[in-house]
């Protein structure tokens, strides 16, 4: 596997947003977060993603923790930065800016709401490609954009030399199954989800984007770890192990779950921002049963 590919390889942890009860970023508790993670085996930072909540973040807030996540790591592991939006222009000029910034690569989420044709979404992609030197992983979820990157358009775009793989989080296992296709020395594959590491493993994936990892870092990366040293039977015991938690941190919509478990966990995120509220009271108490199994 090339070095480029290796920033997108094992468990790579979708990083959540704190905000302190002014609901301003809290920018401490943001490094004691990343902190956390370099101490219990993530591969990789995501942050800006969405489970950041970067739609509710102003632009200098988004440059804020960009640069906060960077210079706490400081080289030590790699550090991909959201850089999507549905403005091909803006998308491209935050592109460059995290390429300044340090980061070592860029999640491009497909272009929301404007449902981008074939033409459109290749464009989109060549132009915020075009303009770094960096690795970029697309990032294919449905369930929140409205659309889907077509395998064909998925195939033209593998062969940039920038676009080095997909994160996907479509729960479409047929269309993971012809994206798989596709990998090579040259363009890995990560899951979007949680409940589906190790089915994306088994179809040549090499690593996930993790919500779990924000709470389990050390489980998620055994899981990933596990499979790729060749434990089939261990990493499928761990996926099983924590499935109803990650059940559970998805009972509603994330990043609402999640931060309701790392505050009954201890971890002062905060609320999210609206307009994701609180979750409710059968969630919260499916999340402290579900939770036991951290203990």
């Amino acid at each position: 596997m090339s070095q480029t590919l290796r920033t997108f390889s094992g468990s790579l942890v979708a990083l959540a947003t704190p905000f302190g009860p002014d609901g301003q970023v809290d920018y401490k508790q943001l490094e004691a977060l990343v902190e956390f993670q370099l101490e219990h085996h993530t591969d990789g930072i995501v942050a800006l993603g969405t489970t950041a909540e970067t739609p509710t973040l102003s632009q200098e807030e988004k440059d804020k923790i960009a640069q906060t996540v960077i210079g706490k790591v400081a080289g030590r592991i790699p550090v991909i930065v959201g850089a999507g939006s549905n403005d091909t222009l803006h998308a491209a000029a935050l592109a460059r800016r995290y390429e300044a910034m340090g980061a070592d690569g860029l999640l491009v989420v497909t272009p929301y709401y404007n449902k981008a044709n074939k033409s459109g979404m290749l464009a989109h992609f060549r132009t915020i490609a075009d303009g770094v030197n960096i690795p970029i992983l697309l990032y294919n979820v449905p369930s929140r954009t409205g659309c889907s990157i077509p395998l064909d358009v998925l195939e033209e775009l593998s062969h940039h030399k920038n676009i080095v793989g997909i994160k996907e989080a479509s729960g479409d296992i047929a269309y993971v199954t012809a994206a798989a296709r596709l990998l090579s020395q040259d363009f890995c594959m990560l899951s979007g989800n949680d409940d589906e590491v190790l089915p994306l493993l088994a179809l040549g994936g090499s690593g996930v984007i993790s919500v779990l990892a924000n709470i389990a870092p050390d489980q998620t990366h055994e899981l990933v770890s596990s499979y790729q040293s060749g434990d089939i039977a261990h990493a499928r015991d761990v996926q099983l192990k924590y499935l109803e938690l990650i059940h559970a941190l998805f009972a509603e919509t994330s990043p609402a779950p999640l931060k309701e478990a790392m505050n009954l966990l201890g971890m002062k995120v905060g609320s999210c921002r609206l307009p994701l509220g609180p979750v409710s009271e059968s969630t919260r108490q499916r999340l402290e049963k579900a939770l036991t199994i951290l203990k």
